[in-house]
């Protein structure tokens, strides 16, 4: 992080971040957590690439709305209980706000095929944007360690594609293996 700048600065700019990110992306935490990488870790330098994969896992993990609890490990990250509070702040105005406008027009926009053709549309979108993720997000983990993690990844995926298992499941039995990797490699040492 740049230590020119002041923490009311970096509060400021983590605030309007993710009230930009939040007001103009459409399609879920995945998709958030995107511009969150783009903004965060190649544009501000202010996370590295590792570390916005292990928030990801956490965000993702944890209950709640993933964006939400992205933008929380985020702003702790960055600086503190404060940079957490702007961050939750500057990702969750947007919505409220759109929903707020939008259940007061629910009729209209329920029956209205246009906007109906608008929303289709933008899955095929939010639907790119998220395999982006997974594929950047991925290629990360395979790099670190391709055997293990390719085989994670794969068996991952065929447990919830094919086998519909519980996406909790597959969570806590990543997250063990995870352990017991970390100490195994710590015995070696």
């Amino acid at each position: 992080m740049q230590q020119n700048i002041t923490k009311k600065e970096i509060l400021k700019k983590l605030f309007l971040s993710n009230l930009y990110i939040s007001a103009f992306t459409f399609g879920g935490g995945f998709v958030i957590i995107t511009f969150m990488k783009h903004k965060y870790v190649h544009e501000l330098n202010w996370l590295t690439e590792d570390e916005m994969l292990d928030l990801t896992a956490l965000a993702q993990s944890s209950p709640g709305a993933i964006a939400v609890n992205a933008a929380i490990l985020v702003g702790w990250h960055v600086c503190g209980f404060m940079g957490m509070v702007v961050s939750v702040l500057g990702t969750i105005i947007p919505p409220m706000v759109i929903l707020s406008v939008i259940s007061l027009f629910y009729a209209a926009f329920a029956s209205n095929p246009y906007v109906a053709l608008v929303l289709k549309g933008m899955q095929s979108g939010v639907a790119a944007v998220i395999l982006d993720v997974v594929f950047s997000l991925g290629d990360n983990a395979i790099k670190e360690s391709p055997g293990i993690n390719s085989m994670i990844i794969l068996c991952a995926f065929i447990a919830v594609f094919f086998m519909k298992v519980n996406v909790a499941l597959i969570i806590l039995a990543s997250a063990s293996i995870g352990i017991i990797r970390f100490y195994a490699c710590r015995k070696e040492d």
